[in-house]
């Protein structure tokens, strides 16, 4: 299994819906499929000061089909699990999986599937309402199942939490994104105390801004 790769940029390339790069690694030269967005982004890298190619890390993810092997490349971690839940889906091919992850930034994209928003999902290219409907109840279960289960212990909250499926949204989003049980309370406490923060959305914007200066400091 390959799953990491870091190289030169050599060339990216479009063929009809699919588009990606070719990374050399080490004299090897290995054809990546990326989503929109990320491939928008390795176009835009800044030139290296010396001339020479753009270097480039990513995650990968192979598919061995009796017509070939496919290699996909993921900008994180998180992204790539997402990829494989959603290709994990009856019906859900990696082509559809990536437009979902070229059109919607990772943290919205796990809200709609979350909050089942079938009009949200449905935005995507190539994702019909009866697509949107099987993601939408196969990975709400998903998550709940692998990431719902459990409190973690914490201090006393001095404001109360959001309840029922206010939180649950707001958990699942945050704890999918990679953030732990103990991590998510405790940018939810925080977050307790911000009376604006009334939506879904804005619970995780604020803790999301909360995790991230919470990590820089600790870094």
């Amino acid at each position: 299994m390959i799953g990491w790769l870091e190289g030169d940029v050599r060339q990216l390339w479009q063929r009809g819906a699919r588009q990606g790069v070719l990374l050399v690694c080490r004299g090897i030269g290995y054809e990546v499929v990326l989503h929109q967005r990320f491939h928008s982004h390795v176009g835009g890298l800044p030139s290296r000061s010396d001339g020479g190619p753009q270097r480039l890390a990513l995650f990968t993810h192979l598919q061995v089909r009796d017509d070939g092997w496919l290699l996909f490349g993921f900008e994180t971690d998180a992204e790539r699990e997402l990829f494989r839940e959603l290709i994990s889906v009856s019906g859900v091919g990696p082509q559809l999986a990536l437009g979902l992850l070229g059109f919607f930034p990772l943290p919205e994209l796990v809200q709609a599937l979350v909050q089942a928003d079938l009009k949200r999902l449905s935005q995507a290219p190539g994702v019909g309402r009866r697509s949107a409907e099987r993601l939408a109840v196969e990975l709400r279960r998903k998550l709940a199942e692998r990431f719902g289960q459990g409190e973690a212990a914490a201090p006393m909250d001095v404001a109360p939490l959001p309840t029922g499926e206010l939180r649950q949204d707001v958990e699942l989003t945050l704890t999918a994104l990679g953030y732990g049980p103990g991590e998510v309370h405790q940018a939810m406490a925080a977050m307790a105390v911000d009376q604006d923060a009334q939506s879904p959305e804005d619970w995780i914007r604020g803790c999301l801004r909360w995790l991230a200066r919470h990590q820089q400091g600790r870094g």
